[in-house]
């Protein structure tokens, strides 16, 4: 299949087109650039790409290809908190503009990253793709909105698929160090604690980057009978753990290392355990990374590739790097290029 692969450059793009291609696929990427630059160690490289803002796509940029997986957002909660209407604008307007497009275009299957965060406060029990949506952020908000709208443009020759990944782990060349699992273990590397700043007690459901690449890459050849216009919980239940579980894993991961819940920040609300069983059943997906196993493999690569506090705090943390952005004048304050896409200048 010819796939676009939008936010190629970004944590989960760049895991997630080495897998594409090694299935056979041609992929082509679109992104705006802003962790373009956020590389740890080496890296072979992107496929080739469209630099262009989510919010100026063409349709003439969308024809020709048998799907879009859209990745590309503003995926941090600080950030959505602290700009929700830039978040609206990119993560809702811009993606339902993207699916009409597409649907213009041709496309036939339409792959959407969500997440499992639309659950919010669901508590203890196991929740399910039928379970009611109580977003708590303006991100997971986002989510929800996009998955709704987008349905509406299902029809015979135009297949969404929402895949609503739990919370992301693992090693990857363009690092995110702002997501749970990945930034106790970098904390741990670096100061030899493993910090908890809630009382560790949310549940969280987590699932590797590299088993997202594959649930992906199982729905883009999924019969479109099995995958039209649903929604998929993308993770194990084996990594449905409290915050505190997740720590001691990295106690465990990251030699002499210690274990601190703070409790500084409070009791945080998004607390939910996910049921999976639909996407093994729908489409025969399975994820098979465990968080110790992910654990691990982050302490190795962050040590082998000699990560620094400067780096972990700033370039691989998502709000600290796209404010430099601004702040330096890369971007205006709508998170827009304040020049051109061949400037030198604006260049990340």
């Amino acid at each position: 299949m010819r796939v676009l692969v939008t936010g190629h450059q970004g944590y989960l793009g760049t895991v997630m087109v080495p897998v594409l291609r090694a299935n056979g696929h041609q992929v082509v990427g679109l992104d705006i650039g802003y962790f373009a630059d956020c590389v740890l160690g080496s890296f072979p490289g992107d496929p080739p790409g469209v630099v262009v803002d989510l919010r100026d796509v063409t349709v003439e940029q969308l024809r020709g290809f048998d799907a879009v997986i859209h990745l590309a957002a503003l995926s941090n909660d600080p950030l959505g908190a602290l700009a929700p209407e830039i978040t609206y604008d990119i993560n809702h307007h811009a993606s339902v503009r993207l699916a009409r497009l597409a649907k213009e275009a041709g496309v036939r299957r339409f792959l959407y990253a969500s997440t499992c965060s639309v659950y919010g406060a669901a508590g203890d029990e196991l929740v399910t793709e039928d379970a009611p949506l109580r977003p708590i952020t303006p991100y997971a908000e986002s989510k929800v909105r996009v998955e709704d709208d987008v349905a509406a443009l299902a029809d015979d020759d135009f297949s969404p698929v929402f895949l609503r990944n739990a919370t992301a782990f693992g090693f990857s060349p363009r690092l995110r160090a702002d997501i749970v699992l990945n930034n106790l273990v970098g904390y741990a590397v670096l100061t030899g604690e493993v910090r908890v700043l809630s009382d560790g007690t949310p549940w969280r459901p987590l699932v590797h980057a590299g088993d997202i690449a594959w649930a992906f890459a199982t729905c883009l050849t999924a019969p479109e009978a099995a995958i039209h216009c649903r929604a998929f919980n993308i993770g194990t239940e084996q990594n449905n753990l409290t915050v505190a579980e997740i720590a001691e894993a990295v106690v465990a991961a990251v030699p002499d290392s210690t274990l601190v819940i703070t409790g500084e920040s409070g009791p945080d609300p998004r607390s939910y355990r996910v049921d999976f069983t639909a996407a093994r059943q729908a489409i025969g997906f399975r994820a098979w990374w465990s968080v110790p196993a992910g654990a691990t493999q982050l302490y190795q690569e962050y040590v082998s590739r000699g990560l620094t506090s400067a780096e972990f705090f700033h370039r691989f943390t998502r709000l600290p790097h796209l404010e430099r952005l601004r702040d330096t004048g890369v971007l205006d304050a709508s998170m827009r290029r304040t020049g051109s896409v061949s400037d030198p200048a604006t260049r990340f």
